[in-house]
C-alpha cells in the first residue's frame, strides 16, 4: 500500500498534469477557430474550380489531345501515395487514422500486384507507418517550421509530385488527410489526385452549356489541371489543420476529465490512509494508556 507521502505527491504530480492539459485545451480552442475559418472559406473556391473542371473535363472526354494529367499514362501500376498528417502529437486518433487509412491502401495495392510509393507530409504519419511501410517511402516534406500554412506550401508540394509525374515515376497519385466536420467528428479521407477525377452533378451538368471556352478545352485544362493539384492539396492542408486542433481540443478535454477523476480516487485512498494512520496511534495510545 504507498505511503502518505507517495500519495500526496502522486496527487499533486496529477494536478500539475491538469493544468498542462486544461492549458492545451485553451490554446487547441483558439487555434481551432483560425484554422476553421480558413478550412470553410477556401472550400467554395475548391467547390467552384472542381464544377468548372467538371465541365471542362465531360466536354474534352477520353479524347487522346486531352492533357496527360487528365487522361493519364495508360496504366495504373505504380501508386503514389502523399500522406498528409501532423507535425505534432497529443491530439487523439487524428494522425493515426490518416495513418491507417493510408497503410490498408497500401497494403490493397501490394495484394493487387501494384508498385507502391509514399509521400510523406507531417513527421507524426511517417512515424506512425515507418515499420510497416518504411520501404516504400520516396520522399518527406516537413512542414515543422511553417508558421502558418499557405498556398505557396501547397504550391512546394504540388511541383514536386508534379514533376515525378512528368519524369514518369509513377501512373497514379492520392492524397490522405482528415476532413473536418466538428470539434469531435474528423473523417479521414483519401482523394484521387492524378489522374484528375471530377464528378459532375445535375446541377453542375445543366449549368455546362452556359459556358463558352475560349481557347480551347484541351488548353484551358493543361493549364488548369497542375492548378488544380495544388488547389487539392491547400485544400487538404487547411482540413487537417482544422481537424487536428479539433482533435487536440477533444484529447486535451478528456485529459482533463480523467485526471480530474483520478485525482478524486486518490484523494479519497488517501483520505483513508490518513484515518487509518490516525486510529493506529490512538489505539496505540489508549493501550499504552492502560497497560500503566
Amino acid at each position: 500500500m504507498p505511503s502518505l507521502k507517495d500519495l500526496k505527491t502522486r496527487i499533486e504530480s496529477v494536478k500539475s498534469t491538469r493544468k498542462i492539459t486544461k492549458a492545451m485545451q485553451m490554446v487547441a480552442a483558439a487555434k481551432l477557430r483560425r484554422a476553421q475559418e480558413s478550412a470553410e472559406e477556401a472550400r467554395p473556391y475548391a467547390e467552384r474550380f472542381h464544377a468548372v473542371m467538371a465541365d471542362l473535363a465531360a466536354s474534352v472526354g477520353g479524347s487522346d489531345t486531352a492533357p496527360l494529367l487528365l487522361r493519364g499514362t495508360g496504366s495504373d501500376q505504380v501508386h503514389l501515395l502523399v500522406v498528409m498528417t501532423a507535425e505534432r502529437g497529443l491530439c487523439g486518433g487524428f494522425n493515426g487514422n490518416i495513418a491507417k487509412l493510408a497503410r490498408n491502401h497500401a497494403h490493397r495495392l501490394q495484394a493487387e500486384g501494384k508498385t507502391v510509393k509514399i509521400l510523406t507530409v507531417g513527421k507524426k504519419g511517417r512515424d506512425a507507418i515507418k515499420r510497416d511501410v518504411g520501404d516504400l517511402f520516396v520522399g518527406h516534406v516537413d512542414l515543422s517550421e511553417v508558421k502558418r500554412l499557405s498556398y505557396a506550401d501547397a504550391q512546394g508540394i504540388a511541383q514536386q509530385i508534379l514533376s515525378s509525374f512528368d519524369a514518369g515515376e509513377f501512373d497514379v497519385a492520392t492524397i490522405f488527410y482528415s476532413k473536418f466536420v466538428n470539434v469531435v467528428t474528423q473523417v479521414p479521407t483519401a482523394q484521387q489526385v492524378i489522374p484528375a477525377q471530377f464528378d459532375r452533378g445535375e446541377d453542375e451538368g445543366a449549368a455546362g452549356g452556359l459556358y463558352d471556352y475560349e481557347p480551347s478545352e484541351e488548353a484551358i485544362l493543361a493549364e488548369l489541371l497542375p492548378k488544380g493539384v495544388a488547389t487539392a492539396i491547400f485544400s487538404a492542408l487547411l482540413e487537417n489543420g482544422a481537424s487536428e486542433q479539433g482533435a487536440r481540443m477533444s484529447a486535451m478535454d478528456n485529459a482533463s476529465r480523467n485526471a480530474g477523476e483520478m485525482i478524486d480516487k486518490l484523494t479519497i485512498e488517501y483520505n483513508r490512509s490518513r484515518q487509518a494512520v490516525i486510529t493506529n496511534e490512538l489505539i496505540e495510545i489508549i493501550s499504552g494508556a492502560e497497560a500503566l
